[in-house]
């Protein structure tokens, strides 16, 4: 048995509607977060993800690399997302129950970036339980201890735009692959993880369907998609 914890990148988009009603469909629960800049493009399709039991969490107001950020600029990126994300949960009518948290980039800010764990902390950001991630990586990397979400595969499929050579194609073949970055395969029996995926419109423009395509195919290899707990 292979389980998976499904995160979503980049909320929202045009096409988050789309991947919600499938979601909904095959009864996933997903992890997505919001980049606050760009969800007021698109605020009905994010007041949607959140009526439909999608947890939203936060990816920061306008996705900076935070290591290239002051502390205070860190914190402020932070909290004007929250008030966003209050905002629109407020307006979906759900309560607001946990606060996950993703570095845009994986980029945990650098030699702010204790200061910034204990910020999380202090906020009251909660940590999404990862006590089943037995990978010496994981906390080779202290992603055990750290509040902030990250994951243990990404897709990779932002990559696919015009020009760059990326195509579908090769987000299946890293399906297959042995994902040696994080030494943990993907289809091996046994193995949980944390999946990263984006709402990008410009990869659905590229390749119509992509992230049904790919999950499709984690499904058609018994992947169990299982509910996010936390801390």
């Amino acid at each position: 048995m292979i389980k998976a914890l499904l995160t979503i990148d980049d909320v929202s988009s045009k096409n988050t509607t789309a991947i919600v009603d499938y979601l909904c469909e095959k009864n996933i629960t997903a992890v997505m977060f919001m980049v606050g800049e760009w969800a007021q493009k698109f605020p009905d399709e994010l007041v949607y993800a959140i009526k439909h039991g999608m947890i939203v969490g936060n990816h920061s107001y306008s996705h900076p690399f935070f290591s290239e950020l002051s502390f205070e600029e860190c914190k402020a990126e932070i909290d004007k997302n929250e008030e966003v994300l209050d905002r629109f949960y407020a307006e979906a009518g759900v309560e607001r129950k946990y606060r996950p948290f993703r570095f845009p980039y994986g980029d945990k800010g650098g030699e702010n970036k204790e200061k910034i764990q204990e910020y999380l902390a202090e906020k009251g950001f909660n940590k999404v339980k990862d006590t089943m991630l037995f990978y010496p990586r994981w906390k080779e990397m202290g992603l055990d201890k750290d509040i902030d979400t990250f994951w243990t595969f990404d897709f990779e499929e932002y990559k696919i735009r015009k020009g760059s050579g990326f195509t579908s194609e090769d987000v299946i073949k890293r399906i297959y692959g042995q994902n040696e970055e994080y030494g943990a395969p993907l289809l091996q029996d046994g193995n949980n993880h944390f999946l990263l995926i984006h709402a990008h419109d410009e990869t659905e423009e590229l390749a119509p369907g992509y992230f049904m395509t790919f999950i499709d195919e984690l499904l058609k290899n018994g992947v169990e998609f299982v509910a996010p707990e936390f801390f």
